[in-house]
């Protein structure tokens, strides 16, 4: 059967695996179900599981799994997976689960409509989604196979799983292959798609990247290594040092650290940064997806930029929704601008205005914020009164054609001043 139709059309293909699957458990064998899995059915069965049954072995109660969780090495990837997976956004439809080296579930990380899909599920915190706890799915396959593993509607034992889509991966200890926990996105059907199973494996990278660190994954169940965790990541000088400032200003945005030490920026996390200075109340990650990229944004996307952001950054940047910290918020050179000319500081607004934001971009909500940036001042300076601001303005890229600058200026100085013609002259007007 074409496994494509996974992707484009999830009803059908899932209407076809759950024909197989009466066939397999009334014994009758089927191309639709790999050996593989069949062979997990029988063992499943064999442990006492019914396709029938609902509820998972439950090991922990939620309240217990606290503790499991500050005792665990991968509590110091957590942040990071959620960061690189997790959409626990009112609009999330999709569940990061991430278990222990039995299967038993520590965390799990969805918005409410997906966490009360899952609690009618008993999918929760300790409980066991090993092949002895509920049967064959994608984590006791991960499990059970070392490698990552998609489940599909009926390709999972229990019936009641039918409704969804799994993609698992066990996380291993870089130093001794030893398996961590498996890390798992689940979530309806329709939310799989070609690029979660590369999401998941890229993810697991990362947390056995960050396990392998000095830092991480060396001492269990400290809360200031939970802590230190979310530290500042290094600086391009190598030293840990907290963002005290960016720079937005030009075709050259950076960080710049506590330590006087300087980090360039991409154009895209200058982008995001830009946009998170923006507005207090923060971004979700699908509401930058399409500010930045339009209908063809993706949230996974946004995430795994954020987190790229984040490890480069600290904790200057906060999640859930994404936003600046409090002590960055108008850290930027351009929220400088802003600053002074509320405090009536024109003048000083005006020199501290040294070119257009984020030059080089052309994001359409990245423009519409330098836009917004060029008219605060022009306003200001206008207003002003001032001859002298008004040249200094006309003499920047970003005030060179404010038509409305040079009548100002003209009323001021003269119409026949030679200041006033020659902006005329260059503005068009």
């Amino acid at each position: 059967m074409d496994q494509g139709l996974r992707f484009s059309d999830p009803a059908r293909y899932a209407r076809t695996l759950r024909r197989a699957h009466e066939l397999v458990i009334s014994g009758v064998p089927r191309p639709e179900i790999p050996t593989s899995l069949v062979d997990s059915w029988h063992r499943s069965m064999a442990l006492g599981i019914s396709p029938d049954q609902h509820s998972p072995r439950h090991l922990h109660e939620p309240s217990e799994v606290l503790q499991l969780r500050r005792d665990h090495r991968l509590q110091h990837v957590m942040p990071a997976l959620h960061d690189l997976l997790a959409d626990d956004s009112r609009s999330g439809r999709h569940l990061l689960v991430l278990t222990d080296a039995s299967g038993e579930i520590l965390w799990r990380v969805g918005s409410p409509a997906v966490l009360r899909r899952a609690d009618q599920l008993e999918f929760l915190e300790g409980a066991d989604w090993s092949e002895a706890g509920i049967g064959t799915n994608a984590i006791s396959e991960a499990l059970v196979t070392g490698g990552a593993v998609q489940l599909f509607s009926a390709e999972h034992l229990v019936r009641t799983h039918h409704e969804w889509a799994c993609t698992a991966a066990p996380i291993t200890d870089p130093a001794t292959g030893r398996v961590l926990g498996v890390l798992d996105v689940s979530g309806p059907l329709d939310t799989l798609s070609a690029d979660t199973l590369r999401m998941v494996r890229c993810a697991v990278r990362v947390a056995e990247a960050l396990l392998g660190t000095s830092d991480a994954g060396t001492s269990l169940g400290a809360s200031a290594s939970v802590r230190a965790s979310r530290r500042p990541a290094q600086t391009v000088a190598g030293q840990a040092a907290a963002v005290e400032s960016l720079e937005l200003l030009g075709d050259k945005p950076a960080a710049v650290f506590a330590d006087g030490s300087r980090a360039p920026l991409t154009l895209r996390r200058a982008e995001i940064l830009a946009l998170l200075g923006s507005r207090s109340q923060g971004w979700s990650a699908e509401e930058l997806a399409y500010e930045l990229h339009g209908d063809a944004g993706t949230p996974q996307a946004i995430r795994t930029e954020m987190f790229r952001v984040r490890s480069m950054l600290g904790g200057a940047v906060e999640s859930n929704p994404y936003r600046l910290a409090a002590g960055l918020a108008g850290a930027s050179d351009s929220g400088r601008v802003l600053r002074l000319l509320r405090d009536g500081l024109v003048a000083d607004a005006l020199e501290a205005y040294t070119a257009p934001l984020l030059s080089r971009s052309g994001a359409l909500a990245v423009q519409l914020l330098r836009d917004q940036l060029d008219l605060a001042v022009g306003s200001a300076v206008r207003a002003s009164g001032d001859a002298g601001l008004l040249v200094r303005w006309l003499s920047t890229d970003m005030g060179a054609f404010d038509s409305q600058a040079v009548e100002a200026l003209g009323r001021l100085v003269g119409r026949t001043d030679p200041r006033y013609l020659a902006f005329r002259a260059s503005s068009g007007a």
